[in-house]
């Protein structure tokens, strides 16, 4: 069977069997497939590159973002390490100035109590010494006075001596009776006998007195005991309301050298003193009288007042050992004090420490940072470098 074919050149019409026909038209196919394939596969590679540019400059730009934000995050970090770190040393200082100002502080506090407390226990040393000079002033006098006496002159002076005292003090007594007894009564008699008047000449007290003193040579020592019992017996004889002894007989006794002594419980109304409590009797007997409702309260002021006397020295010596014991307390709530701010140094000592190593190791991190490169980065990882030596070519 024969086909017709016209050239599209020339237009010209010739006719060819089934089998050339057929070689014919499968030629023209080849090439046209041929052609069709080259344009697909160049049409393909283009779309290939593109998009493997496309996805070069994506993973570009995603790898830029990555860095960006890790940079972000590593200085973010970095400003928060400072941070910290600078409120440590600020914490640090702060303890530390602390620690001095509190250092300061009880220093001065102790310093000031330890002045105080030495002002004090010197002021009542300085008072001690008075009052033991003048005790010892006294007792070298009369034991001065005994020596260049007699027994008898020893009397007569000690009696000279309440007479001077009183004639000290009779401004206050204006109305007042004070003179030796020359008046015997059954073959005895007092040394003085005091009495004193109100304004309108009633008599309101009367005293009898006895002076006893003796000098240290005697070989016969007399007690107080040897005369209170003539002494009451004058009293009564003299219609006196009271009696005293003015004493300096048994010298080393604690109960006549503790002041006042009431020896109402032997014999009504009797005394027994040392000459230094001569003024002070009369004067609280006179008052007593004056005022009988104030009777036990003066009587108790006086007696407290040479209780204080007495006792003087024990309470010196308890002051000295209670401020010792103050001054030792003090010292150990001084070492207390010092030794928790030297914890709390050591504490923060250490926190500051660590705070510098980690900045230590946050300038390594940002050290090793700083070398970072694509080469580094790619070492060992042959995909990655062949990508990023495309992106370079």
């Amino acid at each position: 069977m024969m086909k017709e074919l016209k050239c599209p050149k020339c237009g010209s019409t010739f006719a060819v069997d089934e089998a050339d026909y057929a070689m014919l038209l499968n030629q023209v196919k080849n090439s046209e497939f041929e052609t069709e394939l080259a344009r697909r596969i160049h049409e393909l590679e283009q779309t290939q590159q593109a998009r493997l540019a496309a996805e070069k400059q994506a993973e570009q730009a995603r790898l830029q973002t990555e860095q960006l934000q890790r940079d972000q995050a590593f200085k973010e970090q970095l400003l928060l390490k400072d941070q910290a770190l600078q409120s440590a040393q600020a914490q640090l200082q702060q303890a530390e100035q602390q620690k001095q100002l509190a250092v300061a502080q009880v220093r001065q506090r102790a310093t000031e109590e330890y002045m105080k407390k030495d002002q004090e226990l010197a002021t009542l040393r300085a008072q001690a010494a008075e009052q033991m000079k003048a005790l010892q002033d006294q007792v070298a006098y009369y034991k001065d006075m005994k020596l260049r006496l007699s027994t008898k002159m020893v009397g007569e002076t000690l009696e000279q001596h309440c007479a001077t005292e009183f004639a000290r003090i009779r401004p206050l007594f204006p109305n007042a009776y004070f003179e030796k007894d020359n008046d015997v009564v059954e073959g005895t008699k007092g040394d003085f006998v005091f009495r004193d008047s109100s304004e309108d000449g009633v008599e309101y007290i009367s005293i009898m007195f006895e002076m006893k003193n003796e000098n240290d040579e005697t070989a016969t020592k007399h007690k107080n005991e040897d005369f209170i019992a003539k002494l009451d017996a004058d009293r009564k004889k003299k219609n006196c309301e009271y009696a005293v002894l003015v004493s300096m007989l048994e010298p080393e006794s604690e109960l006549y050298n503790g002041g006042i002594v009431d020896m109402s419980h032997r014999f009504e109304k009797m005394y027994v003193i040392r000459p230094q409590f001569f003024v002070p009797l009369i004067t609280l007997l006179c008052q007593t009288s004056r005022k009988s409702l104030e009777a036990k309260r003066e009587l108790a002021l006086v007696k407290a007042q040479q209780i204080d006397v007495t006792n003087f020295e024990d309470k010196l010596v308890a002051f000295k050992e209670g401020f010792g014991r103050n001054v030792r307390l003090a010292n150990e709530r001084f070492q207390d004090a010092i030794d928790e701010i030297d914890k709390t140094i050591a504490h923060l000592t250490k926190v500051r420490e660590n705070l510098i190593k980690s900045g230590d190791n946050l300038n390594a991190a940002d050290k090793k940072l700083q070398e970072v490169t694509v080469k580094r980065l790619t070492y060992g990882n042959p995909t990655m470098k062949a990508k990023f030596d495309e992106l370079t070519k």
